[in-house]
């Protein structure tokens, strides 16, 4: 585990206060949407981690953590009907870019960084398995399945509020596509971190599981004709 001096400290407290500040900004009561800035700001004290070399998969482990909190958070004041769930995606997916992009620019102008790590694309990611889809020797298998059930309930907190978002409207079978479409990314990344060899046969399963919700809690449009037809 690496070791940090005093002022790396000091400054990563600072860093994590001030993604307290963004987390818990609507207790100001300033009525300014930059609590979604919460998403963006984990991303400085994760990424401070990473350049003192700290574990990789740990690094991410929090990074997920303090995202989790963010959408339980979000998904309160959803309930509540105080803030939107296409805003929260929004910020969401615009932290998760933003974190690839440094994935990629940070590993390339500090080669220490790129340890226990492949390159994806142009993306160093954590490096899990081996050829053999075995673990690798650096991962800590207690690590490897927090990180599996955080990064499951991650998109789970993203499903259930656009799925209760969507319930009773009317959606066309065809649209199912495009909805199952968009989360076709996190289901295969569930199924790499889970069972990397079935991965595709995961996203499958993962997909059809999808469609029979949307089915289950939306309508065609269609119910009400037949009920007139019947009535004449």
């Amino acid at each position: 585990m690496a070791v940090i001096d005093i002022n790396a400290t000091i400054i990563l407290v600072t860093l994590f206060v001030i993604y307290g500040v963004f987390l818990f900004f609507d207790l100001f009561k300033r009525n300014e949407n930059y609590g979604y800035l919460a998403y963006l700001v984990a991303l400085a004290p994760i990424n401070f981690l990473w350049f003192l070399n700290f574990d990789v998969l740990g690094i991410y482990l929090v990074l997920f953590i303090l995202w989790c909190i963010c959408l339980i958070r979000d998904l309160w004041g959803v309930k509540s009907e105080k803030k939107e769930i296409n805003q929260i995606v929004l910020y969401l997916v615009l932290a998760i870019i933003v974190q690839l992009i440094l994935s990629a620019i940070l590993p390339a102008s500090n080669i220490n960084l790129q340890t226990n790590t492949e390159l994806f694309w142009f993306f160093y990611l954590p490096d899990i398995y081996d050829i053999n889809f075995a673990p690798e020797s650096w991962v800590n298998l207690d690590i490897l399945t927090a990180f599996r059930i955080t990064a499951t309930l991650l998109v789970i907190l993203v499903i259930i509020p656009l799925l209760v978002d969507i319930k009773g409207e009317e959606i066309p079978v065809p649209v199912f596509i495009i909805i199952i479409g968009l989360f076709i990314i996190p289901f295969l990344y569930l199924g790499w971190i889970w069972l990397p060899q079935g991965m595709a046969v995961l996203t499958l399963l993962f997909s059809v599981i999808l469609f029979i919700v949307l089915l289950l809690i939306t309508r065609s449009g269609k119910e009400v004709q037949v009920q007139v037809k019947k009535k004449q």
